[in-house]
């Protein structure tokens, strides 16, 4: 726990960066901000986050091979860091625009390491919920900035962010290392410590055996950028991680996370924007960490399927309040509907479809290309955000608020049909075996032989 909780205590101050746009952008508006901005502004610092994220890509990939997992984590933590400081004393946008921007690419770098990490490390039958913690960190961030941010400073939240980081940069430095990074580079002495600590345990010579082997196997086969589409396997990991990590955001949840306020707002709500933004938080936060206690009992294949489905449900309800209220008709008696909406949309988007993918990501890729496949599904999952933040802006302006949602309902309810059909159950199965799974094969622990499936 002590180990899960240090890898990623980072992650809270990265959902307190994905999140601070909602409530600080008021305060850059207001006449005593400490930082004047344009109305052109906005959209720049919230987009530049996703920007830096983007182009961490190559750093991420090059970090995660030549300085391991852990030393990732560290790094980003340290850039993380930088920012906070950056945020609390600027003075001008263009300083909030750079802090953004190393937001982003520190968050790149953190969400692809730490994954990485306790996939490496966790045993598989509880892989799933140790690896929910990443995105429960991030949520605990998002319902702090929301809770602190509009009521303080930015410089006190800013401090707050940076605490955070500081924890992680005192307490993680004393780790193990990935015991899969350890052999990779034939530290195999390292990396039996290592797991000896993570079991807390002499007995780990058949999983050091079993680590190896699949590690012996997979460096059997190349471990190029170009595998990630000539590899079947590979190449499907790559389509359900592009199609999991585009719903993400084509169900809304950066223009969700980061326009709460003004969504709200322009409904003619009922509950005032702070509060709703507290309670929404609040509502992801409490879902996923249902779902994270459940994964490896119900499968990542149902919690996925049930999440797109009522995501896309109620952004359908959403989509038709807005249509309704465009087109004049007076909707002031149901105020309360896209309240519920929302709330139920919180619920379900984190009961799967915000926190299973990231799982995913940990355990569908080989570690001959582990941090190749992770960090170009980070990669999709960023650009992504950029594109579903700049098509939401463009549509409202241009069609109203009604439109957008009707396309990000529908990219939930297809999605769910994909889940059904093509996404694998990786519920209680090793990262070898998952690997023989994608490969079309299966292994079968009574005959202790690889079969063929029919």
């Amino acid at each position: 726990m002590f180990f899960k909780s240090s890898a990623t205590a980072n992650c809270i101050a990265g959902g307190m960066q994905y999140g601070w746009t909602a409530p600080v952008i008021p305060i850059l508006e207001s006449e005593d901000t400490p930082v004047p901005i344009q109305k052109s502004d906005i959209a720049w610092i919230e987009n530049s986050y996703t920007l830096g994220a983007i182009a961490g890509v190559p750093f991420t990939i090059y970090s995660l091979n030549k300085f391991g997992r852990k030393n990732s984590i560290l790094i980003a933590a340290a850039q993380n860091l930088t920012t906070w400081i950056l945020m609390a004393f600027a003075t001008s946008v263009e300083i909030l625009y750079v802090a953004r921007i190393i937001q982003g690419f520190a968050g790149n770098v953190a969400f692809v390491s730490a994954p990485m990490y306790i996939a490496e490390i966790a045993d598989k039958k509880i892989r799933g919920f140790l690896g929910a913690w990443v995105y429960l960190m991030m949520l605990i961030g998002v319902v702090i900035v929301y809770s602190v941010a509009p009521f303080v400073s930015i410089a006190i939240s800013s401090l707050v962010g940076a605490i955070f980081v500081i924890i992680q940069l005192v307490t993680f430095p004393f780790m193990p290392d990935s015991p899969y990074y350890l052999l990779l580079k034939n530290k195999v002495d390292a990396a039996k410590k290592s797991l000896e600590r993570l079991r807390s345990s002499k007995d780990v010579e058949a999983e050091i055996k079993e680590i190896a082997d699949a590690i012996e196997r997979q460096r059997a086969e190349r471990g190029k950028f170009t595998d990630l589409f000539t590899v079947d396997s590979n190449r499907k990991a790559i389509l359900i991680m592009t199609v999991l990590n585009g719903t993400q955001h084509f169900s809304s949840i950066s223009v969700m996370v980061m326009n709460l306020h003004s969504i709200l707002d322009d409904a003619a709500s009922m509950v005032s924007s702070s509060t709703a933004a507290i309670i929404f938080s609040a509502i992801m936060l409490l879902t996923a960490t249902i779902s994270s206690s459940m994964i490896d009992r119900m499968g990542r294949r149902m919690i996925l399927s049930i999440s797109s489905f009522i995501t896309g449900i109620s952004l359908t309800v959403l989509a038709v309040y807005f249509s309704v209220k465009n087109s004049g008709i007076d909707v002031s008696s149901y105020s309360w509907v896209p309240v519920v909406a929302v709330m139920v949309y919180a619920g379900a988007f984190k009961y799967g479809l915000g926190i299973v993918p990231i799982v995913m990501t940990g355990e569908l890729f080989p570690t001959s290309v582990k941090a190749l496949g992770m960090t170009v599904a980070d990669f999709m999952y960023a650009l992504f955000a950029l594109i579903s933040v700049y098509l939401y802006q463009f549509l409202i302006n241009a069609y109203g608020m009604h439109v957008p949602f009707i396309i990000f309902a529908t990219a939930c309810l297809l999605a769910t049909v994909f889940i059904i059909y093509y996404v694998p159950e990786t519920k209680g199965k090793s990262l070898e075996e998952i690997q023989l799974m994608l490969k079309g094969k299966m292994y079968s622990h009574n005959e202790s032989k690889l079969s063929v499936n029919a």
